[in-house]
């Protein structure tokens, strides 16, 4: 499994509290509008993710992801930052 993929079921898991509307998670999910996640979700959602993986998430990225396809890669690519 490559870091991708074991990001991307890690998230998927971590998802899964929030995930009211049974919907099927995938890359494409959508948080507005297949999870409609609101501002207070999503920053539950964003703690659990930071705490999971010892990362920090700038808050400046979040608007600009809308996927968990984009989550996913913001995540591997902040967690190789912080490897250094």
């Amino acid at each position: 499994m490559s870091s991708s993929e074991s990001t991307l079921a890690a998230i998927i898991r971590l998802l899964e509290p929030f995930n009211e509307k049974g919907v099927d998670i995938s890359e494409n999910t959508t948080f507005a509008n297949d999870l409609e996640l609101d501002s207070l979700s999503v920053m539950d959602f964003v703690a659990e993710m930071e705490d999971h993986f010892d990362i920090m998430i700038p808050l400046n990225i979040l608007p600009e992801l809308e996927t968990v396809g984009q989550v996913v890669e913001a995540v591997d690519n902040i967690a190789e930052e912080s490897r250094g």
